[in-house]
């Protein structure tokens, strides 16, 4: 394929903006060529030694905080609060109550406590809601008989409604704020959304406020900014929820319910460690706890724009080399809502390069060392699972277009490179097998 003088110039100027990087790459072998301790995968970190000898391949993170690849890296601070909690017995009702009481000074909100994810906030929500603190309704769960059961979906449903439907919640499925207040009625226990703008609930919560019905939001990867768990408290919100894996980088199986004290107290009476309760299996010990509460103090002073300012240097590093491959498009934005990470999206003519977008993530899986990017592809999805409301005729939302996104927050120091150096090999190689 011929190329005008214009496309050259580009290309010539691209490589030359990455000219220091590949600087780098190469010294990076030379050296391991040297010492003959070639880095060619995570496992040559002596701690990844846990994994390789069961036989799996850690990985680097460029997908971000998703719970099948364990989320995010904890903070120094958990893990140092964590390991001392670890050396200690504690009453767990005790803690509980007395991290609730730390969680409402750092938020704003009346109450708080640690939950399993949060997934089992949601649970613990539900069942506060439904069965309160009569211990004769927390043991009857799920069976709802007599009590009020019906969960209003306000949005649609999510694929972690099933922590709704296991404390015997009956799904009502709800699109619009304006429909909010002809659905509710005297079964309704509960309004939940993953609406986090306050256009929609500033008028959701005074809707379901004049109608005493508690609403629960629900914005896992809400947090950074930590400006959102005052945001919600300052909203007037009857209980918010975040993962306490995910951005926040405490305990990976954690997660934080905020919200008014009774509804608190009737989340702790429905939830571990109450022998007979619906959620106790959702058990959180100490170092969880204590992780946690080390986790958003980190955030509550923590400078964002530092952060994002490094976040985005190592998807910078990327792009350049990642730029250097002709036909191909680079971006980097911070999502809106959840996530909100400086990201890298990658975008080529698939038939001209004769590589599609899974083929290349599948190919960055199967190198060394193993590279996981953000695609369209869910591999913890489960198939039959649709998400928000049906439209006309039962079909849903269509996908969104498939692209190559690179997330900053989960790369390690120094991972950038070797993601944008691999990602550049593979579609330079697909570009030109295509125009041989």
């Amino acid at each position: 394929m011929l190329r005008n003088d214009s496309e050259d110039r580009r290309s010539f100027l691209k490589l030359l903006a990455a000219a220091p990087l590949f600087a780098t790459i190469g010294a990076r072998n030379l050296a391991a060529a040297v010492t003959s301790t070639v880095n060619k995968s995570a496992a040559a970190d002596a701690s990844a030694e846990v994994y390789t000898r069961l036989g799996l391949r850690p990985l680097i993170n460029a997908r971000g905080t998703w719970t099948y690849l364990t989320g995010s890296l904890e903070l120094p601070e958990v893990r140092k609060a964590a390991e001392l909690a670890s050396h200690h017995f504690i009453d767990i009702f005790e803690l509980q109550r007395a991290a609730g009481k730390r969680l409402a000074e750092l938020s704003g909100a009346e109450d708080g406590m640690v939950t399993s994810g949060a997934a089992g906030a949601i649970a613990s929500a539900t069942a506060a809601c439904i069965a309160g603190t009569d211990q004769k309704n927390i043991w009857q769960l799920p069976d709802t008989t007599g009590l009020k059961s019906e969960i209003i979906m306000l949005g649609g449903r999510i694929s972690f409604d099933s922590a709704i439907r296991l404390c015997g919640g009956k799904l009502v499925l709800c699109g619009s704020v304006d429909e909010l207040a002809s659905m509710l009625n005297s079964n309704t226990a509960m309004v939940y959304t993953t609406f986090r703008d306050e256009v929609r609930l500033v008028p959701a919560i005074r809707i379901t406020k004049a109608a005493g019905v508690p609403m629960l939001i629900d914005d896992a990867a809400g947090i950074p900014p930590f400006e959102n768990v005052k945001r919600f408290a300052n909203l007037g919100a009857d209980m918010f929820c975040f993962s306490g894996g995910k951005g926040l980088s405490g305990p990976q199986c954690s997660g934080v319910l905020f919200g008014r004290h009774d509804l608190m107290e009737a989340a702790r009476a429905n939830t571990a460690p109450w022998e007979g309760s619906i959620c106790r299996p959702m058990k959180v010990g100490k170092e969880e706890i204590i992780g946690v509460l080390a986790a958003l103090e980190y955030w509550s002073t923590a400078d964002l724009n530092a952060l994002n300012a490094e976040w985005k240097s190592r998807v910078e590093r990327t792009k350049k080399l990642v730029d250097t491959v002709p036909g191909v498009t680079t971006d980097i934005a911070i999502p809106k809502g959840g996530n909100s990470y400086p990201t890298l999206s990658v975008i080529w003519d698939e038939a001209k390069f004769g590589l599609t977008v899974d083929q290349c993530a599948e190919q960055l899986r199967a190198g060394e060392p193993r590279i996981e990017v953000l695609t369209n592809n869910n591999p913890s999805l489960l198939t039959v699972v649709h998400e928000g409301m049906p439209a006309a005729g039962g079909a849903h939302r269509p996908p969104r277009p498939n692209r190559i996104s690179i997330i900053s927050m989960t790369l390690k120091p120094g991972e950038d490179v070797i993601v944008g150096n691999r990602l550049r090999q593979v579609l330079n190689d697909a570009r030109k097998k295509a125009s041989a």
